[in-house]
């Protein structure tokens, strides 16, 4: 259904580029990509947003070289990046000590639109967009969320990419590295008449990060209209093919002791083939000078078949292949490999429309904007699970087939009121009304005290309705000084998948909601020196605690109401530039931010450990690090040469609830123990057309765990080295 929207939307372009053509003539250079922001605001106090932002900019991600995602997103303050494979191919964020797993507790845009498998029903970052075509990145944290949703618990993250060039451009980005390691960007774009595009195609591979192999193609496409001096048209169009072999299995506690098995392939069959197509179409209309309309209609699938080989701790295991890892004399420290595995198939559609109408005016002789929104949205999940009967088997028997689909309509309104020149507030708030319902066609089902697996037609359906209020407000002390707070409802519906259950019977699962609040202040002096300093706290009413695969938690099936948990802390980031400070011809950065958060169960729950049951009040929450800490210093000359060196320390952490320190046979369970590890850039601006870089990670070569998830031990990425080379024409 949705490939045909895309076909239509390709017939589309056609007609709106001879609408284009007759459009009134205008300068190239004033038009702007009609799109949704997140923060856009262009002064650097950031003087009308009533909470925590972060925004880096393209230059920033250039000094970084980064390898993925998670080199970027580690400079900002309050987020705990996870790594899982290395190569970042699925991005793990944890927000102010929420659980890091699969990004579920934030919502991730690109270029305003979600990319989610299902925003609502399946939140997960099982595509995470790739970080060499990323221009730009805003993060909001505070009241501002309730105009997005339907997550607004941790945070907003909207990753911009390049827009139609007013005039010709054409950019070409090559880097090479160990292992195989290769990315290559080109992008070609201009401005003819009343239409700008831009086209880029990335490559992206490697043999070997870590344990991991890669191949990524991503063809993707901005087209701008001006239909005339008051409407303009956006059009994205993408598609996005990676094959992986990431798995999920890891090594067992004794494997990590010995050493010398970090980085080997334990289920070398393993493989996941993900493929994306995408459409958008913005249109933005002046109504009049105070009266903006914009409507963003998107659509897009996403297929995530994966066959992973299966394997157990147990040395009795049925149809083992010979193939043992880890030591055998330990209970639990060895895996045997199994001749089977299993195919998690699916696959998943999305289209929704957002309209988003912003009024400037008065209300007496006070300066007011209000912003209000309306979005409908559809998805649906497919998914289907399949036994193989050999390792490397590439079909089987269906075990599992099921429909998941859902109908969300969502509204918000905010107001910002000028109530002097430099004290605004704003008050809003949404409405989010999801209903979902989950069609088993076959599955597994309990007869006779016996499991079988049998066709069936069980639908069970469930619907969630909130109210989620925000409000805050700004003060500017003076020029280089502005101070900051709101209070916001956190809200995340349940999946659907965890509310209803394979049987067909609906869970008492809870949507997840909380109250966030902030207090803070925004700084920038004479251009050399910025920051930010932000206290909050997050209130939980009921955390939705994951134990799914990918979580690795083992004390439960399912999601499990996690009760009352709290969130205190402080964040701060400050950078420094001493060049513009002394009038250097030369450039002298220092920049550094941390993030203290004290994460714990703020009521009784119990968790049954053998015969034991243990209240896990003020326990600390899984992967939810006390300190985080990242540092810069950075030196560029006036002749275009610089260099870079950056620090990441993660405080220790545990991996389940019970705050376990010592380590499970398996790995799976224990303390996380603390580390820094420090990456290095040197970069060479030889003109505004050619750049050359070279880059560092993990320079000490520093072994440490990176992730005792999903199933196993994941060892951090080693030394890795990379060089490239940036042509802008």
């Amino acid at each position: 259904m949705i490939k045909n929207g895309l076909l239509s939307g390709m017939a589309l372009l056609v007609s709106v580029a001879g609408m284009a053509q007759e459009a009134a003539d205008t300068a190239r250079k004033e038009q702007e990509m009609p799109q949704v922001l997140v923060v856009g605001y262009k002064d650097k106090l950031l003087s009308k947003v009533p909470g925590s932002v972060s925004i880096i900019r393209f230059k920033e991600i250039q000094q970084l070289a980064p390898i993925s995602g998670n080199d970027v997103m580690r400079r900002v303050p309050g987020l705990n990046i996870v790594d899982e494979e290395g190569a970042g191919l699925r991005i793990n964020i944890g927000v102010r000590g929420l659980d890091p797993d699969r990004s579920r507790n934030l919502l991730i845009l690109e270029d305003g639109v979600p990319v989610a498998l299902n925003p609502y029903g399946e939140p997960e970052m099982y595509f995470t967009p790739v970080i060499d075509k990323v221009r730009s990145i805003e993060v909001l944290k505070g009241s501002g969320q309730v105009q997005f949703g339907p997550q607004t618990i941790g945070a907003v993250v909207n990753l911009i990419t390049a827009d139609p060039p007013a005039e010709e451009r054409t950019e070409l980005r090559v880097k090479g590295g160990q292992g195989g390691f290769f990315s290559t960007y080109a992008s070609y774009g201009n401005t003819v008449g009343n239409m700008g595009f831009n086209v880029s195609y990335l490559r992206k591979q490697a043999d070997n990060i870590g344990p991991t192999w890669f191949r990524i193609n991503d063809l993707s496409a901005k087209l701008r209209f001006q239909l005339s001096e008051k409407s303009s048209i956006g059009m994205k169009l993408g598609v996005y093919d990676e094959l992986s072999n990431s798995t999920y299995i890891g090594i067992t506690q004794s494997m990590y002791d010995a050493g010398g098995s970090d980085y080997v392939r334990l289920a070398p069959d393993d493989r996941l083939p993900v493929r994306r197509y995408n459409l958008s179409v913005t249109h933005s209309l002046q109504i009049n000078p105070r009266v903006n309309l914009q409507t963003t209609a998107f659509a897009y699938t996403t297929n995530r078949n994966w066959q992973r080989q299966d394997f157990s701790y147990s040395s009795t295991a049925a149809n083992q292949t010979g193939v043992i890892w880890g030591d055998r004399t330990v209970a639990g420290g060895a895996i045997y490999m199994l001749n089977s595995n299993g195919h998690r198939n699916r696959q998943f559609e999305v289209m929704g429309v957002e309209p988003r109408l912003t009024v400037k005016g008065k209300i007496g002789d006070k300066e007011n904007k209000l912003n209000a929104g309306v979005r409908y949205l559809y998805e649906k999940a497919r998914e289907q699970f399949v036994i193989g009967k050999k390792a490397d088997a590439t079909a089987g028997d269906m075990r599992d087939n099921e429909i998941r689909s859902g109908h969300a309509l969502s509204g918000f309104i905010q107001d910002e009121l000028a109530l002097t020149k430099r004290f605004t507030v704003n008050a809003g708030v949404r409405l989010e009304s999801f209903n979902y319902n989950r069609r088993i066609l076959r599955g597994r089902f309990p007869v006779n005290g016996a499991t079988v697996v049998a066709d069936t037609n069980v639908l069970a359906k469930q619907n969630v309705l909130a109210v989620i209020p925000g409000g805050g407000f700004n003060y500017v002390v003076n020029g280089s000084l502005n101070l900051f707070g709101g209070v916001h409802r956190g809200f995340a519906p349940p999946r659907t998948k965890d509310a209803i259950t394979s049987t067909g019977f609906a869970v008492d699962l809870d949507a997840e909601k909380s109250w966030n609040f902030e207090l803070g202040l925004r700084f920038n002096h004479a251009n050399w020196i910025e920051g930010e300093l932000t206290f909050f706290r997050m209130d939980f009413d009921n955390q939705i605690i994951p134990i799914s695969q990918s979580s690795g938690n083992t004390n439960a099936t399912g999601l499990a109401n996690g009760g009352k948990t709290a969130h205190t802390g402080v964040e701060a980031a400050v950078q420094l530039d001493f060049g513009k400070a002394l009038n250097w011809k030369h450039s002298l950065q220092l920049s550094s931010n941390f993030t203290y958060v004290k994460s714990v169960y703020s009521a009784d729950r119990f968790i049954t450990s053998g015969t034991e049951k243990i209240n896990i009040r003020d326990n600390k929450l899984p992967y939810a690090p006390s300190f985080i800490w990242n540092g810069i210093v950075g030196f560029e000359s006036k002749g275009g040469l610089g260099i870079r060196f950056f620090a990441n320390y993660v405080g220790e952490q545990f991996a389940d609830e019970l705050n376990t320190v010592a380590p499970s046979a398996n790995g799976r369970i224990g303390r996380i123990d603390s580390r820094m590890v420090f990456d290095g850039t040197a970069y060479y601006q030889l003109n505004k057309k050619v750049n050359f870089n070279i880059s560092a990670k993990n320079l000490g070569d520093k072994r440490y765990i990176a992730s005792r998830r999903p199933e196993g031990i994941r060892v951090g990425m080693p030394a890795f080295v990379t060089a490239g080379v940036e042509l802008t024409l």
